[in-house]
């Protein structure tokens, strides 16, 4: 049986008005992937987003905050004086959320069956006016952004039940004027244990080892545990569009907050002003041991997009 959520009108006692009830974002998705399940969860907390994956007993998503899960984001005209977090809509929630259960991100419609997931979330920006952002302030006037995400998640991808579909649609508002767009289109925080980073070198179609930066470079992104039992990755598919500069592919490892991050990161430039609309990108995410992870990856290079 499908279990979908969604905006549901309840009436007003005494009114005859319909209020919208809003969605409940606590969901769980599943598949068998290799000797175990992948289980995706996602809960209200996080307004739909990502706040679980795991695999053969492994959580490989670390959750503290609004900003550490596995979601999208985007950022606008940077400048010197502006950085990437001082216009930021960001799909979990924002900074001042925190570790609390509460969300400013607004989840629309949630709907998941089986192995597929589809939200959509109007998303929060990362800093609500008057917060500052190393010493830069927040641009943006409102707590909630009219930044729309929607996602579409399939755990398996045609012969390769190790992997994740993952689709974000990020829709521009039409009453905003940008000349540079920077999309997060995807981003996982996972535990420090995933301390071992890689690149995929598709000229000798192998994983090679990388710093742990922070960085960007156009090959994908591993990490993985020590002993190589745990990697998940990060693969952008190909697409040509006006103005698109990407996929590149940042890590990082923070000592001080135990957590690692990678991201596949898409970056639009128009002077005269970048389109609204919808900006579409589709990630692979391969999931299982680094050999697993590689072997995925390596075959990928060879797929007729």
């Amino acid at each position: 049986m499908v279990k979908t959520f969604g905006i549901i009108g309840s009436l007003l006692l005494g009114t005859g008005l319909t209020q919208a009830a809003p969605p409940d974002g606590n969901a769980r998705i599943h598949a068998l992937a290799g000797d175990s399940e992948i289980v995706i969860t996602t809960t209200r907390r996080l307004a739909g987003a990502i706040g679980s994956l795991t695999w053969n007993g492994k959580e490989f998503i670390n959750v503290t905050d609004h900003g550490r899960e596995l979601q999208s984001a985007s950022a606008f005209d940077l400048s010197p004086t502006a950085n990437s977090e001082t216009f930021n809509p960001t799909e979990a929630g924002s900074r001042r959320d925190g570790s609390g259960t509460n969300t400013t991100s607004r989840l629309l419609e949630i709907s998941a069956a089986g192995n597929q997931l589809r939200t959509k979330t109007q998303m929060a920006f990362w800093l609500v006016p008057g917060e500052r952002s190393a010493g830069m302030l927040a641009r943006n006037t409102n707590a909630l952004s009219n930044h729309v995400l929607t996602k579409d998640v399939r755990i398996g991808f045609e012969r390769w039940p190790q992997a994740l579909d993952y689709r974000a649609t990020f829709s521009v508002p039409a009453d905003e004027h940008h000349i540079y767009g920077q999309f997060e289109a995807l981003t996982g925080y996972m535990p420090a244990e995933f301390n071992s980073f890689y690149e995929f070198n598709p000229r000798v179609q192998q994983l090679q080892p990388l710093s742990h930066g922070p960085g960007e470079i156009k090959n994908p992104v591993v990490l993985a545990t020590a002993d190589g039992k745990f990697a998940i990755g990060i693969f952008a598919v190909p697409q040509k569009a006006p103005d698109l500069a990407g996929p590149n592919y940042g890590r990082w490892f923070f000592d001080s907050a135990h957590v690692a991050k990678w991201n596949c990161v898409f970056r639009v430039r128009n002077p005269q002003g970048i389109r609204s609309g919808d900006y579409h990108y589709r990630l692979l995410v391969p999931v299982g041991t680094l050999a697993q992870v590689e072997t995925m990856l390596r075959e990928w290079q060879h797929v007729k997009w």
